[in-house]
């Protein structure tokens, strides 16, 4: 489907069947990466603000410390933007722990007004849509996205305490500690000094995914569960936006993992589409296959929002890259579901994010 242009701005936000194009496209004011000790010691720990050596992040559970992970990512994210918590019109945040206790344990003391979402590990997606509807639609110029996981949390609430020391199987993703927090604003809010020369990112759309459940209840191979669902979202991105695979420079999926990703690649070859060239999985890149013992590689909502303010926007700054596809991934697990005889749907969220020069 073609987009009509009237003065270089669409005349209509609603793209295709699932996409919206922003008429003045929502941009980074600031960000955050805050990742875990075995995160840092990843192919990426260079690119972290701040690895956190202690598990418990000063705290006194594994919930207490996602606590304080996403409270430190929102507060860094502000000072690097220097800005304050009551610039901040709206908060939009989520974890995966039940009635997002990391989240509303966390952001209290910033006392912004939060809507709490859950998209699984696709949340990072989720959080960043939403902000960037509401800054292009007039209804804040300041939005932060925020959003975090803790492996120790994830596997006492979804599988097993630590301490039963369970074996993994080989399709089994390694869930990421960390947080990432993504400051999102009006074009006019951006401030230039006359010596910058970094250029701007930009949300310049996005292509919100459906749930999709193909009947897998393997509940230790989540790629396999989400992979159907990213697939979808890349390619009705492509459709609704009457674009080919190489107009990103990557196709960056959330964490599919090894197995996962070579599901996505096969469906997408199936829907006439060949994305093997550009894309990336954070999943994939987050961990080193050969030193790491994470077998199918990285997931959690941590893994593509630390993956993305910490890597893929240097890459974005640096030119290297300059028009990106972002579909962070999420398994809809939940223990009492799966414990029924139900099976785990998937879901994925696009976000396409540009340098505008």
């Amino acid at each position: 489907m073609g987009i009509s242009m009237e003065n270089g701005l669409s005349t209509n936000k609603s793209v295709g069947k699932q996409s919206v194009l922003f008429q003045n496209p929502p941009c980074v004011l600031g960000y955050s990466s805050i990742a875990g000790k075995k995160e840092g010691e990843g192919p990426l720990g260079s690119c972290f603000d701040i690895i956190e050596e202690d598990p418990l992040a000063g705290g006194k559970s594994w919930e207490d410390a996602e606590s304080r992970l996403q409270k430190k990512a929102a507060e860094l994210a502000i000072q690097k933007a220097s800005l304050q918590p009551k610039d901040i019109r709206y908060l939009i945040a989520g974890d995966l722990l039940g009635q997002l206790i990391a989240t509303s344990f966390g952001i209290v003391d910033l006392e912004i007004p939060m809507f709490g979402v859950y998209g699984a590990c696709s949340t990072m997606g989720e959080s960043i849509s939403i902000a960037a509807m509401l800054i292009d639609g007039g209804f804040a110029d300041k939005v932060i996205a925020l959003t975090s996981s803790h492996f120790a949390g994830a596997e006492k609430q979804f599988r097993f305490p630590l301490d039963y020391g369970n074996q993994r199987p080989l399709a089994a993703t390694w869930t990421v500690t960390g947080s990432g927090a993504v400051i999102l604003g009006s074009p006019k809010e951006v401030k230039k000094l006359p010596e910058d020369t970094n250029p701007t990112i930009h949300i310049t759309g996005i292509t919100t995914g459906k749930v999709m459940d193909y009947g897998i209840k393997d509940s230790m191979n989540m790629g396999a569960c989400m992979a159907p669902a990213a697939a979808d979202v890349i390619f009705h991105n492509l459709s609704d936006f009457d674009r080919k695979p190489d107009y990103y420079d990557k196709i960056i999926t959330g964490d599919l993992g090894y197995v996962g990703a070579d599901i996505l690649k096969d469906i997408m070859k199936e829907k006439g589409y060949d994305i093997s060239k550009n894309h990336m999985d954070c999943g994939v890149e987050i961990f080193s296959k050969e030193t790491q013992d994470t077998h199918s590689g990285g997931s959690g909502c941590g893994c593509s929002a630390i993956t993305l303010t910490g890597y893929v926007f240097k890459k974005m700054i640096q030119r290297e890259w300059k028009k990106v596809l972002f579909v962070p991934t999420g398994a809809l697990l939940s223990t009492v579901s799966f414990n029924e005889g139900n099976s785990v749907p998937g879901i994925a969220h696009g976000v396409v994010i540009e340098i505008m020069e």
